[in-house]
């Protein structure tokens, strides 16, 4: 079993609350728009980081990192990206790439709203775990964590940081 925390769109802002969440997490996961390459450093003496890049990011975090993520992890294929869209409203790149992956868990961030279901037509996971940042139109900061199994996502939770 893996804990994993999940973030998006920090856009270069630290809060020590990442490392109270964080501390007993084996990875952390950045789903875009990190906005300084000191935020992963950070995060990484917490623990591995994997991420993808965002739309604001800079030249040294996208020569680091990829568009897209795919984690296998026993019966889980779980595809990372940053601009994502929402079910029913992927918008036509994401449409191709989990067609191409067929993943059973989709992450993404970019949209700064927390949301969290099914989506049956694609019979996945959809995860966007809100923006962790103080940039944007969102009131509340939010992060995700979750424990990741050979089988399943089990103790999914949504952590409010505070307002921005």
């Amino acid at each position: 079993m893996l804990k994993i925390g999940l973030l998006s769109d920090t856009h270069s802002f630290w809060d020590d609350k990442f490392h109270k969440y964080f501390k007993h997490c084996d990875e952390i996961w950045h789903a875009g728009d990190i906005g300084d390459i000191s935020i992963i450093d950070k995060l990484s003496k917490i623990t591995t980081v994997r991420a993808v890049f965002g739309n604001i990011d800079n030249h040294i975090i996208r020569a680091e990192y990829r568009e897209d993520v795919v984690v296998t992890y026993g019966e889980n294929k779980i595809l990372m990206t940053h601009i994502g869209g929402k079910p029913f409203a992927y918008n036509k790149i994401s449409r191709l790439k989990i067609k191409q992956h067929n993943p059973n868990v989709f992450i993404c961030g970019h949209s700064h709203i927390c949301k969290i279901m099914h989506d049956n037509q694609y019979q996945l996971l959809f995860i966007n775990p809100g923006a962790a940042g103080n940039k944007g139109f969102h009131r509340v900061r939010t992060l995700v964590r979750f424990e990741l199994t050979k089988h399943k996502i089990q103790n999914l939770e949504v952590v409010e940081l505070g307002t921005r």
